[in-house]
C-alpha cells in the first residue's frame, strides 16, 4: 500500500534525529560530567525509540517539528539506563565500544546518568501544547516502569526458577514500556486523543514484548552476521531468558540438573557452554515455544493497530517498521 505523501519513512526519521543529535552543544565544563553523555548519545543505535516518538506524531499531523526534541530527550532517557544498566550488569563493552564505565569509571557513569536523566526533561518541556502535563505524566510513568523492570530483573539473577508470567512482566517492564511510552507521548504531541494515544500505547507493549522475546531467540539460535552480534552471549551471562524460564519449566529432573549444573559453571570452555545449553534448548523445543510467543505477542499488536483510527496510507510505515523488528534474522 502506497503511505500518504505527509508520512516519513524509518531512515528519514532517523537521519533527523541523528542531525539533531550531532546539532546540540552537549559538552560543557566540567567536562567529565558531559563528555561521556555526547560519548554515549555519539555511539550510534537505531534511534527506534526516538523515531517511534516522531511516527506516532506523524500519524497525527504533517508537521512534526514539535515532536523533535521530545523525541531526543527519550533517547536521552535510554541511553541514561544504558549507562546505569552497563554499571550493574558490569558490561565492558556497548555497541563495540567500550562502556562509560569502563572508559572512565563508575561514578562518572553515574553522575553522567543522572545529568542525562535531567536533560532528558530538558528536551520534553520544548514542547509546550496545551497537554504538556500530560506528555510528562506518561513520560513519568514509563520512566517508573522502566526502573521496575530493572529491578526484577536483578532480583531474578539470584531466584533459582523464574516463571513464564513473571518473566513476561518484567520484559514488559523493562523493555516493552519505553516502546509502549514513546508511542502513546509521540501521538499525544501529534494531537491525538487521549483514548487513541493509549491505543498506540498498547500497539507499543504487545511490539516490545515480542521484540524481547524475539531477541531472547535469536541471541540463541541467530545467525551472527545477520543479527550483528555475537551468539550465545546471555547464555555466557547465565540470563534467565524466555528460553531458559520455559527450559526449567519442560524438563524432567535429569535435564534440569544438568542445565543447573551450568549455569554459573565458570570452568567450561564458552564455547561448550553455549552448546550445551542450546543442545538442552533444542531437546526441550524451547526455540519453537519462544518463537510462537513472540509471535503471539506481534499478533496482538497488530490488532492494537487496527483500533488506531488512522488510515492505512498513514499506518503504512509505522507498520512496515514493525514487521522490520519482528522479521530479522530467526
Amino acid at each position: 500500500m502506497k503511505p500518504h505523501p505527509g508520512m516519513h519513512t524509518f531512515k528519514e526519521l532517523q537521519k533527523m534525529v541523528n542531525q539533531q543529535i550531532v546539532s546540540q552543544q552537549l559538552v560543557h565544563e566540567p567536562l567529565e560530567l558531559y563528555e561521556p553523555i555526547e560519548y554515549a548519545l555519539s555511539s550510534g543505535g537505531k534511534r527506534l525509540r526516538p523515531v517511534l516518538v516522531l511516527m506516532a506524531a506523524n500519524l497525527y499531523t504533517d508537521h512534526i517539528e514539535e515532536a523533535l526534541m521530545p523525541a531526543l530527550g527519550i533517547e536521552i532517557f535510554h541511553n541514561f539506563t544504558l549507562l546505569h544498566d552497563d554499571i550493574m550488569d558490569q558490561a565492558e563493552i556497548r555497541r563495540n565500544q567500550p562502556t562509560v564505565h569502563k572508559k572512565w569509571n563508575a561514578n562518572v557513569a553515574i553522575l553522567s546518568g543522572d545529568a542525562m536523566f535531567i536533560k532528558a526533561y530538558e528536551y520534553l518541556l520544548y514542547y509546550q501544547g496545551y497537554n504538556l502535563q500530560q506528555v510528562l505524566k506518561v513520560f513519568n510513568e514509563t520512566a517508573l516502569k522502566v526502573c521496575e523492570g530493572q529491578q526484577y530483573d536483578m532480583n531474578y539473577e539470584t531466584e533459582e526458577q523464574v516463571g513464564e508470567a513473571a518473566y513476561l512482566k518484567m520484559i514488559g517492564l523493562k523493555t516493552a514500556a519505553l516502546i509502549a511510552g514513546s508511542l502513546q507521548i509521540g501521538a499525544l504531541i501529534g494531537g491525538a486523543g487521549e483514548q487513541e494515544a493509549r491505543r498506540l500505547y498498547d500497539f507499543g507493549w504487545n511490539l516490545g514484548v515480542a521484540f524481547q522475546l524475539q531477541d531472547d531467540y535469536l541471541d540463541t539460535f541467530g545467525n551472527p552476521e545477520v543479527f550483528g552480534k555475537s551468539i550465545g552471549g546471555d547464555i555466557l551471562a547465565d540470563k534467565k531468558t524466555f528460553l531458559f524460564v520455559k527450559a526449567m519449566e519442560k524438563a524432567g529432573a535429569d535435564q534440569k540438573e544438568e542445565l543447573s549444573s551450568l549455569v554459573g559453571n565458570k570452568e567450561l570452555d564458552p564455547q561448550e557452554k553455549i552448546d550445551s545449553v542450546k543442545q538442552l534448548f533444542r531437546n526441550l523445543g524451547v526455540g519453537d515455544l519462544t518463537h510462537i510467543q513472540a509471535e503471539q505477542y506481534y499478533d496482538k499488536a497488530l490488532r492494537e493497530m487496527d483500533k488506531v483510527q488512522r488510515s492505512p496510507t498513514r499506518k503504512a510505515h509505522l507498520l512496515d517498521l514493525a514487521d522490520q523488528m519482528m522479521r530479522r534474522e530467526k
